[in-house]
């Protein structure tokens, strides 16, 4: 190839590259920014928890957590490390009882950039032991992703009396 063609050629070539850059920078810098969330929107991720929980299926409550989510759970001991250990728990361990969850007093939430907490105590009753409610402790950590606020991080464990 002859020399001024090459040098045209690696000019048009850095062009092509630098105006894919350009064109990419601004969505690149818009998932650095942090998405506006109100409290109240926060809180309301609990109400759709527990509404999936009602469901019976641990599909719909395991579609709330991130991937590589961290379950701390309230009936059995040791973490649930992603999906299939947080399904694991829920199909096993927690959502046969028909589980039923009220907040007990405010919600206590911080917000941060796409990271939110919410911490507090929730009671537990059960459709096949109503006579028996779990008071417990509770945070989860909501990380947004893809578009939805998912829960990163759930603790939850009884009370001590």
């Amino acid at each position: 190839m002859h020399r001024f063609k090459r040098i045209r050629f690696s000019a048009y070539a850095f062009a092509a590259v630098f105006m894919l850059a350009l064109a990419a920078w601004p969505s690149a810098a818009r998932a650095l920014d942090c998405v506006p969330v109100t409290e109240d929107a926060i809180a309301k991720l609990f109400v759709t928890w527990n509404d999936a929980l009602k469901t019976g299926r641990a599909d719909n409550v395991v579609a709330l957590y991130t991937s590589d989510a961290v379950l701390l759970p309230t009936v059995k001991n040791g973490p649930r490390i992603g999906h299939a250990a947080i399904r694991q728990y829920f199909t096993a361990d927690f959502l046969p009882n028909e589980p039923v969850g009220t907040i007990d007093g405010d919600h206590n939430i911080r917000i941060g950039c796409n990271t939110a907490f919410d911490a507090g105590l929730y009671t537990f009753t059960y459709g096949k032991k109503p006579n028996d409610p779990t008071r417990a402790r509770y945070t989860y950590v909501y990380r947004y992703v893809g578009g939805i606020w998912l829960i990163a991080h759930h603790h939850s464990s009884k009370q001590p009396e």
